[in-house]
């Protein structure tokens, strides 16, 4: 996409924006507008294979152009053939882009005017339209959070009606590319959304967003000399746009694998696979507690990616320890944080000569007890920890903790040594939030590849220098950022400051000189 097409989708995307931010909450605006966008993209989805087959029948109409009556027997068989090969249908009339146009109607005073009744329908006809297909489980209930009677969109059903009819006006204006395979305005104009938003939403944003460049650190630490995928998974997979950055990363991920216990996010990732044309056949997702009732537990996958909640309490009771994912250790984390729960359970899940990676708060790298007992399990009886990665403080939102990165491999190239990188003073200041920059985000993966030593930034730490600081991983007891003061010559300053005063007399005499050339009383 050129930067001119790239500003024109962000002004189109800012208006969108605008109308929504002020009204409600991030991971309720996310709601919507990915809920409106999965609408429109399946609407131009069905627009292209119904107008081909129309083309391909020399039929000289478009797909809304159509009657719902009188083209009845056409759009049967569009019907058929789209179930069979989109998984879904949608009439000509139900089309995102004939519901748009009545905004700009807005000024006539009909009852054509009012959009949500319809609108309403409309989804429900697109879940109801899989019925009896494999693709049904898929779009059961896809849109049921997607609330077009809340108070947040208006007071009145007026006022909900114009909110909703503008943002679809604004939304109809955007041209996905859909025929173009080189672009991905869907990616863009999702994470543009979501990142605008949620820098000024505080902690909520936090829960669902993971920021674009920490996304991409994770894809390609765990796609690292790989073309290929047979298999993903995420266990607090959020809207799913982690699993879809790895597979950005490879020409092909055969299966993705996921859990989600919230309702809301679990339909948004569902959307957001289909937005990506992921074929349902490909993707497992479960909306469950992964901790409480994991879903996918005797499988091994070959790529492993999270972002757990950094504050998260769970039942660490005495159950646990008869479970696979755990028993090994002989202690549980601690109630009150569930980080290593998090850790534990995905490196149950990975198969040999692969890869996880995971961010964390800084201080699972160093807090005692049983997460003590667990980290030095980990690293002296199972050698699975790869890398560490320290990364700046305040580039999540919601949160300015300093946060890490975590690569295990249970079958390491570089067994005696972990690598520690210190990439937390590398970035720029952006809006409310640090961010890491392009070059930044090469020099890590870069390093990460390379396993290369580089002074204040770097180190490969042995088994044994672990050991001896006890497996506390907190960064700078292994990579050393400590610049020295620059050295004071007292002489040279003594010196220049005697010149400053010679100069100081030169220049009041001369001063003085042109006072009384002007008749005035000399300031010195």
């Amino acid at each position: 996409m050129s930067e001119a097409q790239k500003q024109l989708l962000e002004k189109q995307l800012w208006n969108i924006a605008n109308e929504l931010r002020w009204k409600m909450t991030a991971d309720e605006f996310r709601d919507y507008i990915l809920g409106f966008i999965f609408y429109k993209y399946l609407s131009e989805k069905i627009e292209l294979k119904a107008n081909k087959l129309l083309l391909e029948s020399k039929i000289n109409k478009k797909y809304n152009e159509l009657h719902e009556w009188k083209d009845k027997e056409i759009i049967d068989a569009i019907k058929e053939e789209t179930i069979e090969d989109l998984w879904y249908f949608l009439n000509p009339n139900e089309l995102f882009s004939q519901v748009a146009k009545k905004w700009n109607n807005r000024n006539e005073n009909t009852a054509d005017n009012f959009i949500l009744d319809d609108l309403q329908k409309i989804l429900k006809n697109i879940e109801s339209s899989t019925m009896w297909t494999e693709s049904e489980d898929d779009f059961d209930d896809l849109f049921s959070d997607l609330d077009l009677t809340s108070q947040k969109l208006g007071k009145t059903a007026e006022q909900k009606n114009e909110l909703v009819s503008k943002i679809l006006w604004h939304l109809d204006k955007i041209d996905f590319a859909l025929e173009n395979t080189e672009l991905d305005v869907l990616w863009d104009a999702y994470e543009y959304l979501i990142a605008q938003f949620a820098s000024g939403a505080g902690k909520k944003a936090g829960e669902f967003y993971t920021p674009q460049q920490v996304s991409q650190i994770l894809a390609k630490i765990v796609t690292s000399n790989k073309s290929q995928i047979k298999s993903v998974y995420d266990p607090t997979c959020g809207s799913g746009s982690l699993l879809l950055r790895v597979a950005k990363q490879v020409k092909q991920v055969w299966e993705f694998f996921w859990q989600e216990l919230n309702r809301t996010t679990y339909n948004l990732a569902r959307m957001n696979m289909i937005l990506h044309d992921v074929n349902y056949r490909r993707f497992n997702i479960r909306q469950e507690d992964t901790l409480e009732h994991p879903q996918h537990i005797d499988k091994k996958f070959e790529a492993i990616v999270a972002n757990p909640p950094f504050w998260l309490k769970w039942k660490a009771d005495n159950l646990k320890m008869s479970d696979d994912r755990f028993s090994q250790y002989g202690k549980l984390a601690p109630a009150w944080k569930a980080d290593f729960a998090f850790i534990q359970h995905m490196v149950h899940h990975l198969d040999e000569n692969w890869v996880m990676a995971v961010v964390v708060a800084h201080w699972v790298l160093f807090r005692w007890a049983a997460e003590w007992h667990i980290r030095k399990f980990l690293i002296e009886d199972k050698n699975y920890l790869d890398t560490v990665i320290w990364l700046p403080a305040n580039i999540f939102y919601g949160t300015s903790i300093p946060t890490c990165i975590l690569v295990f491999k249970k079958c390491r190239e570089n067994p005696d040594n972990i690598l520690f990188i210190d990439a937390s003073n590398d970035f720029e200041k952006w809006k409310n939030q640090n961010k890491l920059r392009d070059s930044d985000l090469d020099k890590i993966i870069n390093t990460f590849k390379s396993r290369e030593e580089i002074e204040k930034y770097s180190h490969k730490a042995s088994l044994e220098e672990l050991k001896e600081n006890d497996y506390n991983l907190n960064i700078p007891r292994y990579v050393d950022t400590f610049e020295e003061e620059v050295q004071i010559d007292l002489d040279a300053v003594a010196s220049r400051l005697h010149e400053i005063e010679s100069e100081s007399k030169i220049l009041d005499e001369k001063i003085k000189w042109f006072c009384e050339e002007l008749g005035v009383r000399s300031p010195v």
